[in-house]
C-alpha cells in the first residue's frame, strides 16, 4: 500500500512539471530524427564527385568510336545501393580552380580528372600495344572522411572499366593530389576542428541555466522593478559567457598545440571564428532560458539543441549535405542554419588547407549573421516570456 502511495505522490508531482516529462519522453525520438537526417533520410548517403573529362574519343580499327571518359562517367552514375539510390552524385565541370574550391569547401568529396589520352591509351592496350599507362588524377582533402570512400569508388570504377576493356594489367595509373597539407595531417590533428567547436557547443548549458537561476530564485522579479531592458540583461550574460568561452578556447588551443597540433593557416582567424561560434551557441542557450522556469528544466531543454549542434553541424563527424538552395554560389543545406556548421568548415580550411581570413569570409559572414539572428530571437522571446510577467 505504501508503495502505491509513493507512486501516486510521484504522479502528482510530475503533473506539475509535464513540460520536463514531455521533453524526457521526446529525447530518444529526437535522436532517431537526427540519425534520419544524418543518413540522408533513406539511409543511403550519396557522395558528391566532380569530373573534368578531358578525354578525346578515338576511332578504333573496327570503325567503332571509343569514348572511354564518357563510359567511366556513366559507370560512376550507375553505381547504386540495393534500394536503387545513387552512391555518387556526379557533376561534370571544366573549371578546375572552381572545382578545387568546392572540394576545399567540402561541397564535393573528390575531383576526378580524366586525361586527353585516356581513350587512346586504352585502345592501344586493347590492340596489343603497351604504351605508358594513362594518368588519371584524383584531387581532394585527405582529411575529409568522405574523400576516402568516394575516391575508392571512383578509382574502382575507372580501373574496372579499363581492365575489362583492355584485358591488360594496369593500363591506368592513379595520380593522387592532396589539397593543402591534408596528406601529412595526423589522425589527432584531423579531430581538432570539431573538438574546438565542441568546446563552445557545451556552453549551451551555462547559457540556459544562468538566466533560469535568476528566474527560479526570484532575482529576475526584482530586476523587473528597475528599468533594465532585455537586451541589457541578456547582453551582460552573453558578455560574461563569452569571456568564459574565450578562456576555454585558449586553453583548448594551448593543449592541442602542446600535444603536437599545428595549423597551416593563421591561428588568429581560427580563434576569432571560434569565439563567434561561442556567441551563437550562447544565443541558443538564452533562447532555452526563455522557455524555462527552473534550472533543472533549463538543463533538460538544453539537451535538445545540444543534440542538433553536436551531430548535425559536423562537429562530431561529417554529414551528407543535401542542397536546399544556392546562395552566392554556395549550396545551402539544412545544417547551414545552425551556426557551428560554418565554424567547422572554416576551421578545417584554415587548419588543413592553409586558408586565410579572406578564404573563409563567406563562412564568417554566415556565422556572424546567424549569431545576430539567434540573439535577436532570444531578446524578443525573453521580453515576452519573462520581463512582462
Amino acid at each position: 500500500m505504501r508503495l502505491l502511495n509513493v507512486v501516486v505522490k510521484c504522479f502528482r508531482e510530475q503533473k506539475r512539471d509535464l513540460w520536463v516529462l514531455g521533453l524526457s519522453l521526446a529525447f530518444a525520438p529526437l535522436f532517431v530524427l537526427i540519425y534520419y537526417l544524418m543518413t540522408g533520410g533513406t539511409g543511403s548517403t550519396s557522395y558528391s564527385v566532380l569530373v573534368i573529362n578531358r578525354d578525346q574519343p578515338v576511332l578504333r580499327a573496327n570503325g567503332v568510336t571509343l569514348a572511354a571518359g564518357e563510359q567511366v562517367v556513366a559507370d560512376l552514375r550507375a553505381m547504386t545501393y540495393k534500394s536503387g539510390n545513387p552512391l555518387l552524385r556526379v557533376s561534370l565541370t571544366q573549371d578546375e580552380a572552381q572545382a578545387e574550391r568546392q572540394v576545399r569547401d567540402r561541397q564535393a568529396s573528390v575531383l576526378l580528372i580524366l586525361p586527353q589520352d585516356f581513350s587512346a591509351t586504352l585502345a592501344a592496350y586493347q590492340e596489343g600495344r603497351t604504351p605508358a599507362p594513362s594518368q588519371v588524377t584524383l584531387k581532394g582533402d585527405l582529411t575529409n572522411p568522405t574523400y576516402t570512400i568516394s575516391a575508392v569508388m571512383v578509382m574502382t570504377a575507372a580501373d574496372q572499366f579499363a581492365n575489362t576493356f583492355t584485358q591488360a594489367p594496369r593500363p591506368v595509373e592513379l595520380n593522387e593530389v592532396a589539397l593543402g597539407d591534408s596528406s601529412s595531417r595526423s589522425e589527432f590533428e584531423n579531430y581538432i576542428p570539431g573538438l574546438l567547436v565542441m568546446a563552445v557547443v557545451l556552453m549551451v548549458f551555462q547559457a540556459a541555466m544562468m538566466p533560469a537561476r535568476d528566474i527560479e530564485t526570484g532575482t529576475l522579479r526584482r530586476l523587473r522593478l528597475t528599468s533594465l531592458r532585455s537586451a541589457e540583461y541578456l547582453g551582460g550574460m552573453a558578455l560574461w559567457l563569452t569571456l568564459v568561452s574565450v578562456l576555454s578556447i585558449l586553453i583548448t588551443f594551448a593543449t592541442a598545440v602542446a600535444l603536437g597540433f599545428r595549423s597551416q593557416g593563421p591561428l588568429a582567424a581560427a580563434i576569432l571564428i571560434d569565439i563567434i561560434a561561442a556567441l551563437s551557441v550562447i544565443a541558443v542557450g538564452l533562447i532555452v532560458a526563455c522557455l524555462s522556469k527552473t534550472v533543472s528544466q533549463a538543463f533538460v531543454i538544453a539537451n535538445f539543441p545540444l543534440g542538433f549542434l553536436m551531430f548535425l553541424t559536423g562537429a562530431a563527424f561529417p554529414l551528407p549535405r543535401p542542397t536546399l538552395l544556392t546562395l552566392f554560389g554556395h549550396p545551402i543545406s539544412y545544417a547551414d542554419f545552425l551556426p557551428p556548421t560554418h565554424a567547422v568548415i572554416a576551421l578545417n580550411k584554415i587548419f588543413t588547407l592553409g586558408a586565410g581570413f579572406g578564404d573563409v569570409l563567406f563562412e564568417f559572414s554566415a556565422l556572424l549573421l546567424l549569431t545576430l539572428v539567434y540573439f535577436s530571437i532570444a531578446v524578443l522571446l525573453f521580453r515576452r516570456t519573462q520581463l512582462k510577467r
